[in-house]
């Protein structure tokens, strides 16, 4: 493979490969997690919170085959994500964005059901709060605000006008405002519940400050917010700063090339999925050359590629089959799927891969 950066096309190629085979494993159903040895997937009926990295994943191999057999795929597997959209939770932020940001322009399916989705988050954007709750449609208290309830509804609210593009940003700050809360621990807490009889957030033990998905999910999020911001409203000087603050405290820049699932616990397992989305958001960060720091944060985005690609992407001839990403972490406190391939961290692999490649706009994405 030639070229400066053949180990990326190398990789890609893998991950590509692997998702046409785990479509012939799953079928109609959305991947969840893969055992690290035979590679089975745990699969979902509907996707859960997961299913908009499927059907990204699908769109990608489509955009790279060109094959007309992987777009109807890809299409398929969109089409499926439509119970989402009117779904009580801010992840469907990550289910319906990513499931058809990568459509092709001229895919009129994709765009109408990103608009239902965008139309659905804004209708429950509540203004008492200052965000879209993160919701009841996944299981417990309904009026909670947490650090994956962010990334992902952030600019599909942006879709819905302007009013759509208010919620994002206040959204997103409210979230900022609670996450990286100075009281306490130095790392950003992830999770709160809003205290209906106290009339005030509370914070949540679990997840705890230190889970670096979390820390992750944050800073992609402030950098669709930065990419984003097209007026007063966003407050662009006050995500600039929260963005530093992030690179600081969640040791993006100078910390462990792939992070302990739990800061706290750092002989506990790593969580390749972390690594990867951090490394695409460090990528959209490098987009903002104005930033002091937009070239170390696109350099330290292709080291976190590298490593991932290098140390966790499995290959042919090895035990299991090729192109895994391995040593994701589910959820190393319930001890669930904690060396695993994760379906969203094979997605942000791949598209960290696909930007680097100039195969994708992150922008836009």
């Amino acid at each position: 493979m030639s070229g400066a950066r053949g180990w990326a096309e190398e990789a890609l190629e893998l991950l590509l490969w692997r998702v046409a085979e785990t479509a012939g494993q799953v079928g109609e159903r959305f991947p969840l997690y893969a055992d690290p040895d035979g590679g089975r997937w745990t699969t979902t009926g509907r996707g859960s919170w997961t299913g908009g990295f499927w059907a990204g994943l699908l769109r990608l191999r489509a955009r790279h085959t060109g094959g007309a057999a992987d777009r109807a795929a890809a299409a398929a597997a969109t089409a499926r994500l439509a119970p989402w959209a009117e779904a009580d939770t801010a992840t469907r932020g990550l289910v319906v964005w990513y499931g058809t940001a990568l459509a092709d322009e001229d895919d009129a399916a994709a765009a109408v059901l990103r608009q239902r989705a965008a139309k659905a988050a804004l209708a429950a954007w509540d203004p008492a709060l200052g965000l879209v709750p993160w919701g009841a449609a996944l299981g417990g208290p309904r009026l909670r605000a947490r650090a994956d309830g962010v990334p992902g509804l952030v600019p599909l609210l942006a879709c819905a006008g302007d009013e759509g593009r208010a919620a994002a940003s206040a959204h997103l700050h409210r979230h900022l405002d609670l996450c990286l809360t100075r009281e306490g621990s130095w790392r950003p807490r992830p999770a709160w519940r809003w205290d209906v009889a106290r009339g005030g957030w509370a914070a949540e033990a679990d997840p705890a400050p230190g889970w670096s998905r979390g820390e992750a999910w944050l800073l992609l999020a402030v950098a669709d917010g930065l990419l984003r911001a097209d007026g007063p409203s966003w407050h662009t000087d006050r995500l600039a700063t929260d963005a530093q603050r992030l690179l600081l405290r969640g040791e993006f820049l100078d910390g462990p090339v792939v992070p302990p699932a739990e800061a706290g616990a750092p002989e506990g397992p790593p969580d390749t999925s972390a690594a990867a989305i951090a490394a695409v958001a460090l990528l959209k960060l490098g987009c903002l050359t104005e930033a002091a720091w937009a070239g170390e944060a696109a350099a330290r985005a292709e080291a976190v590629l590298r490593r991932l690609v290098d140390a966790h992407l499995t290959r042919p001839g090895g035990p299991g089959p090729a192109g895994m990403l391995l040593d994701g972490c589910y959820d190393a406190r319930s001890g669930t799927a904690v060396r695993h391939e994760l379906v969203w961290g094979d997605f942000f692999l791949a598209l960290g891969l696909a930007a680097l490649l100039g195969r994708v706009d992150l922008t836009r994405v």
